[in-house]
């Protein structure tokens, strides 16, 4: 009975040992901390000597690849790179960045000096983005990319055809200056002993004595009897640089011009754009040498203090945020515009105007600009502007738009003066029938401003109409920056009409007879 038993026992543990799992999977029991799987349960039972009713096909190990190794080895190396950057991090936070660290003591104040200067670059972050999480990212954007442009790649096969900046030989008649200096300038119209009128014209930013009115035609100027005396600025073209220099010293300049190419007389003042910055300057300083003022997109400081806030708000929104930080620079870090704008203006090669000077444009503009005969004028005025090569004259101008100009726009607003209230005044009154005199600028002032213009917003005459209520405005629906001013027949007479009436052509030139008395009179026989 006992032998059975035991028969029994012996027969029936194999099979329980067999029915184990044998798929694949592992069996685990709890509390148990050993996990058995099939491959090892049948390599034991065939130890033992068993035979399993259930066939076990242990697939053999797949042998590990290169790539594998590769993978789990970069792996490997990263998360050892990532925790050394965090012991590094924590390294610099605990020792370098206390208050008690020598770091901090020594560059702390001029750090936040200069985050003190730079801050107003958050405005330009979206409003999510945390400043100190953002700026470093552009910034190591920006040196990656200034990288990738420095690289000179020999395959030019992609390279997009470009048109290169040539130098042309000289053609621009030079006066001297009292203090030295020489300035360029070129004439269009009638000659000075035949004009009816003068008009002298600056250029603006980029631009040289080439531009003048653009496009404008030799018989209209005739007709009106006009001599068109179109300059360079200081450091532009083939004038000399002027260091220093301020809208004092322009309107100066404008009065010397005048006076040798025989303008003696009153002249009239013509600006487009940024160069009426300069005509402002002559109507401050210079009045009683100005006839009068054409300005078309008339220009005004961003900065000027006068501007309500709607007037600015609507001037800065028509802008893009790179001009914008163009002009923060300009106050803010003037200096830093020489490296931007070398980078762009002295490349060697030719860019779009709304590239290289940041703005947007109007319909009308944009279908202006695509013109072959605007991009052959603007290739021509870009290298005789950049002619000299020196990235100077360039920043004092732009950093001059954005300055203290010396003078406000109401300086020129037409004003009654009377003397003042008292006894003294009241017993010069006895002698004088003058109580009162008019200042300002008396004579007229013509602005033209389109209403699609994204350059000079609409809004910056708006202020200028606030400020200065004797001035004209000519607004014109549906033009934009270029459009009224460049390559435009119809609206140069327009122009012409408004600033002296009915055509006249030019003068008649005296001619002077010498009458010749008979000899037989003079020496009677």
């Amino acid at each position: 009975m006992a032998t059975g038993a035991r028969s029994s026992a012996a027969h029936s543990w194999p099979e329980d040992l067999a029915s184990f799992p044998d798929d694949g999977e592992a069996a685990r029991y709890v509390n148990d901390p050993f996990e058995v799987s099939a491959g090892s349960v049948g390599r034991r039972k065939a130890a033992a000597g068993f035979a399993s009713p259930v066939a076990v096909d242990d697939e053999p190990a797949r042998p590990e690849s290169f790539v594998d190794q590769a993978k789990e080895f970069l792996g490997a190396w990263g998360e050892m790179l990532w925790e050394l950057g965090k012991g590094f991090r924590d390294i610099v936070q605990q020792s370098l960045i206390t208050e008690d660290s020598f770091v901090v003591q020594k560059l702390g104040k001029p750090c936040a000096k200069v985050t003190g200067r730079l801050k107003f670059l958050n405005e330009y972050l979206p409003e999510d983005r945390d400043p100190a999480l953002a700026w470093p990212v552009i910034l190591f954007v920006f040196m990656l990319a200034l990288a990738a442009l420095s690289v000179n790649t020999t395959n030019d096969s992609f390279t997009p055809d470009v048109k290169k900046v040539q130098k042309h030989p000289s053609s621009a008649i030079r006066v001297q200056l009292p203090d030295g200096r020489h300035i360029a300038y070129g004439e269009q119209g009638v000659p000075a002993d035949r004009a009816r009128f003068t008009i002298v014209t600056p250029h603006p930013f980029l631009f040289s004595r080439l531009a003048g009115i653009p496009g404008i035609k030799a018989s209209l100027l005739e007709e009106f009897g006009v001599r068109l005396v179109t300059y360079d600025l200081p450091g532009f073209g083939e004038s000399d640089p002027h260091p220093g220099r301020d809208l004092n010293s322009s309107a100066l300049d404008m009065s010397y011009l005048a006076n040798a190419v025989d303008a003696t007389d009153k002249f009239w003042v013509l600006c487009f754009s940024s160069a009426c910055m300069h005509a402002w300057a002559a109507l401050r300083y210079i009045p009683d040498r100005v006839a009068g003022a054409a300005m078309v997109a008339p220009m005004i400081n961003p900065y000027e203090p006068r501007m309500t806030k709607d007037e600015s708000s609507r001037t800065w929104a028509k802008w893009v945020r790179r001009r914008k930080l163009t002009y923060g620079l300009a106050r803010r870090f003037p200096k830093l515009l020489s490296i931007l704008f070398r980078r762009k203006f002295f490349s060697g090669v030719h860019g779009s105007i709304s590239d290289w000077l940041s703005f947007s444009m109007a319909k009308k503009d944009e279908a202006l600009i695509q013109q072959p005969q605007f991009e052959e004028f603007w290739h021509r005025n870009v290298e005789e502007s950049i002619r000299q090569g020196d990235i100077s004259p360039f920043t004092e101008e732009f950093v001059l738009q954005v300055s203290k100009w010396g003078f406000s726009l109401t300086d020129l607003q037409v004003q009654r003066k009377c003397q003042p209230k008292g006894i003294l005044p009241w017993l010069k009154s006895m002698y004088s029938q003058e109580d009162c005199e008019l200042t300002g600028f008396l004579s007229p002032i013509h602005l033209w401003q389109g209403m699609d213009d994204e350059v000079v917003p609409p809004s910056m005459a708006d202020c200028i109409s606030r400020l200065l209520p004797q001035a004209t405005i000519h607004r014109l629906p549906d033009e934009g920056h270029f459009s009224f001013f460049f390559f435009c027949d119809e609206c140069h007479r327009q122009l012409l009409s408004t600033l002296f009436g009915v055509p006249q052509g030019p003068l008649d030139k005296k001619v002077e007879v010498d009458i010749v008395e008979d000899p037989s009179i003079v020496n009677p026989p």
